[in-house]
């Protein structure tokens, strides 16, 4: 439909109708005018500002309420938020892999750097996959196959550990050994 159709077809509408023509009361547009005149002389910066504001507010009530949801899937992302049996093994593999990482620093030497650097690298490796396997723990919903995963991270990160100890060690007995046959 055009608009000059719809134009004729609502004055034929109103044609129809029968409405009141009354005339507004005396002094109607006096007061209407004073009306107006005392709104322009209102201080317009306090209604431009609230505008603003009540946007911002909104945001940040937004935001507020949304934060929550946004840390919940980091929060349930480790092996201790699965059950407290899972909490004792999280805390056992951590307390076990700080106990060893501070006995490999003790035994930094020039002759175990490369060890020790190595090793270090290796454990950098091992914590993003663990990273990881975290961000899989919440997609999955807990899946045993991840959690076994995630399990097996952290004795690989023990057996790495402890077995660059033992290679140092082994590399300390022989220069004694050595030491002990050239003198």
């Amino acid at each position: 439909m055009d608009n000059t159709n719809l134009d004729t077809r609502l004055k034929e509408l109103f044609q129809k109708q029968e409405l009141p023509q009354a005339e507004p009361k005396d002094g109607h547009r006096l007061r209407f005018l004073q009306k107006l005149n005392e709104q322009e002389k209102k201080p317009v910066k306090r209604l431009i500002l609230w505008k603003p504001l009540a946007i911002a507010a909104s945001f940040l009530i937004i935001f507020s309420l949304a934060v929550p949801f946004m840390n919940q899937g980091s929060a349930k992302a480790d092996l201790a938020s699965i059950s407290p049996e899972f909490a004792q093994t999280q805390q056992f593999f951590t307390s076990t892999i700080k106990r060893e990482l501070a006995s490999l620093k003790r035994e930094k030497s020039p002759e175990t750097l490369v060890l020790i650097e190595d090793a270090l690298e290796q454990m950098e490796v091992l914590e993003k996959d663990y990273a990881s396997l975290k961000k899989d723990l919440v997609k999955s919903g807990e899946d045993e196959r991840v959690i076994h995963a995630m399990i097996s991270n952290f004795q690989s990160r023990i057996d790495l550990l402890q077995n660059v100890l033992e290679q140092i060690d082994q590399l300390k007995t022989l220069k004694l050994e050595t030491h002990e046959t050239t003198i």
